[in-house]
């Protein structure tokens, strides 16, 4: 189903007043959704509608706000979490007087099941049951009680994504410490930027990784961040035994696995730290609470994704994003979870897909980008692979395009769930994601999350139209809310990330816009919104129009300051072997024009080689539209790639 088949204009009518023009792009899907499940009653979902005694989805999800106690308690008993929730209700994102250790319920189950699945990018697997995990966990959990650290203290991980970056984060959860990672591509710069301010006393490390078939050795990066932190009073290392560090393996030796460690604590109690991007400023650490991510991590998973007990879920992640912590949350469904480590395109593009049917996956979970890049290649798994287990593929990371939607079921697997979900690091889960008892349309997230009062404002804090764009913002309290900032002691950053533009309003800084079915297309973040004329655009609208031309493999778009206004400035990154044009941009203004609206089409169009990233591969507009504009870029140390912003620095605009 191509773009075209999917536009139409909002309720009928495209209005031209004022020189303003009504945006008419993806507001409203036709009829014929991708998907609609086969079996929707044999679903976690479809027992908890049951249970709540609502007529459909909007009804249950209305039930889980208007009755949180009740929905949070069901969860923690249907999804059998272990521990005690105590007698006082859900209030504050919390149980007041519960108490429990999420170790207990992530590694409850059958003893010889293999929950842990570890895959090299050279094609190298480590597999793990449950009774070793749970073994190895208690040995870590035992050194750190050995080296004075208890509950409250801060340990943390610069590693790649392997199996002893789970036992050490299990590790410290069982002993009440806070566990904080990083990706071991990350500078120590970058490191240091996050570390510093949280203090670990522990610290595992990877020595060296490969990535794209290539070595990458860490011993000199991993020397500069251990000057820096004063704090560490223990370094474990993983990878090839070529470091003077204490490795991970002689350190758990030490230990007895049999000797079990139960250290329980409230509800509220801290177990993770997570970091944003930092692209505007010095990282901030936002700290969570184990319990309140397992539960909201277990409702997501459950219910709108369908995972039950002995799947096999993959999530393309590493160490230093949230999807991380997401995925080993994925323990506690009963399920095993898989860890790669690499490129997922090498040694060539199928990769994921021959996981997938190697090792009969039941989730796979990948970002919109790679859905992107796959469709671009021309992969046609639905032809080359056999992946009859798969049930459900996940999307996340930026918007999936109406395009990608539709690649996944004709290229990938005609009978599949896909979740476009999203959320982020400040919740470590979803506010929008999937419901596997309802219709998938291209181009659109499906519902809201459970438990969740999402909602879409306009500028005047009203709640939008169908039809109508608006920011993302959540009106009640949820269990995997941030609990603090790290060393905000008086909470006036948390208050000013989230609370401000709304007074007392969650407000996440996502650009939607919800649809008839009641779902919502992502319109991109708010804070990299384009404004032609006064009519607000969101830069997806834009991307997923121009990344349809074959020359075209990634593009961004800024606002410039320009004649007491401001003008849309779109740069386009082109495949190999493909040269800009007049032509080229003659077909895309003409593109945006007719699929979008004028207001769309950008004033310059120009080549450009490389754009700035996260190094969770987040495109950075905000980067490039500060350094045009000639605004300072607060903190360079946060891009992967800080030097493509010189190439923008020498334009001349």
């Amino acid at each position: 189903m191509g773009l075209a088949n999917l536009v139409t204009i909002s309720f009928g009518i495209c209005h031209f007043c004022n020189g303003i023009v009504a945006s008419f792009l993806v507001v409203r899907q036709l009829s014929n959704p991708l998907w609609v499940p086969a079996h929707p009653g044999f679903t976690s979902m479809a027992r908890l509608q049951k249970f709540a005694s609502a007529e459909n989805y909007w009804d249950l999800h209305r039930w889980s706000i208007d009755n949180s106690d009740a929905f949070w308690r069901y969860v923690f008993d249907d999804l059998k979490v272990v521990g005690d929730l105590g007698d006082d209700i859900f209030s504050g994102k919390s149980f007041p007087g519960a108490k429990l250790n999420v170790v207990d319920t992530l590694l409850q189950g059958e003893s010889e099941q293999i929950v842990i699945t570890e895959i090299s990018e050279d094609g190298q697997e480590r597999m793990f049951t449950r009774n070793q995990v749970r073994a190895i966990t208690n040995q870590v959990a035992n050194g750190f009680l050995q080296m004075g650290i208890s509950e409250g203290d801060v340990v943390a991980a610069i590693t790649s994504n392997v199996a002893e970056t789970v036992f050490f984060a299990l590790g410290a959860l069982k002993v009440g410490a806070i566990f904080a990672s990083t990706s071991a591509d990350f500078g120590s710069e970058t490191v240091l930027d996050r570390f510093l301010q949280i203090s670990p006393k522990a610290l595992l490390v990877t020595t060296s990784y490969q990535y794209n078939g290539k070595p990458i050795d860490c011993i000199q990066k991993i020397e500069e961040v251990i000057k820096g932190l004063a704090s560490v009073k223990q370094i474990i290392a993983i990878g090839p035994n070529n470091s003077s560090y204490l490795s991970f393996d002689n350190w758990v030796s030490q230990f007895k696995g049999d000797v079990d460690i139960y250290i329980r604590g409230a509800f509220d109690r801290p177990g993770f730290i997570l970091f944003s991007s930092g692209t505007t400023g010095k990282p901030k650490c936002i700290v969570h609470s184990a319990a309140g991510v397992l539960l909201k991590v277990l409702s997501e998973q459950s219910y709108h994704l369908d995972i039950r007990a002995e799947d096999r879920i993959f999530y393309y992640t590493t160490c230093g994003w949230m999807m991380w912590n997401w995925l080993v949350m994925g323990l506690g469904t009963g399920s095993g979870i898989f860890l790669y480590d690499g490129n997922p395109m090498h040694p060539k593009p199928e990769r994921l897909f021959d996981i997938s049917q190697s090792h009969k996956l039941t989730f796979l979970g990948i970002s919109a980008k790679y859905i992107d890049s796959i469709r671009k290649l021309d992969l046609n798994p639905i032809a080359t692979h056999h992946l009859e287990n798969l049930r459900t593929i996940a999307s996340t990371g930026s918007v999936l395009s109406p395009e990608g939607f539709s690649y996944i079921y004709e290229n990938v697997a005609e009978d599949i769930h896909l979740a476009s979900i999203s959320g982020g690091t400040d919740i470590c889960g979803c506010f929008l994601l999937g419901n596997p008892t309802l219709p998938v349309y291209a181009g659109a997230i499906q519902v809201p999350a459970l438990g969740l009062d999402v909602q879409i404002y306009d500028q005047n804090s009203q709640i939008v139209e169908v039809g109508s764009k608006g920011e993302l913002v959540c009106l009640n309290q949820f269990p995997s809310m941030p609990l603090y900032f790290w060393g905000d002691s008086d909470g006036s950053k948390y208050k000013s990330s989230y609370f401000e533009k709304f007074s007392g309003v969650w407000t996440h800084g996502d650009y939607v816009q919800p649809t008839p079915e009641g779902g919502y297309v992502m319109h991109g973040r708010s804070d990299a919104t384009l404004n032609s004329g006064g009519v607000r655009i969101g830069t997806a609208e834009i991307y997923r129009i121009v990344e349809q031309f074959e020359e075209v493999e990634e593009s961004l778009a800024i606002a410039q300051d320009w004649d007491g206004d401001t003008r849309i400035i779109l740069f386009l990154k082109l495949s190999k072997s493909c040269v800009f044009s007049n032509d080229l941009e003659g077909r895309i203004k003409l593109a945006l024009r007719s699929k979008a609206s004028p207001r769309h089409v950008p004033s310059v169009i120009l080549e450009a080689p490389d754009f700035p990233k996260t190094r969770s591969n987040k495109l950075v507009e905000i980067a490039v539209s500060r350094t045009i504009n000639k605004e300072s870029v607060d903190n360079l140390l946060a891009l992967a790639n800080p030097e493509s912003l010189d190439w923008f620095k020498g334009l001349n605009l």
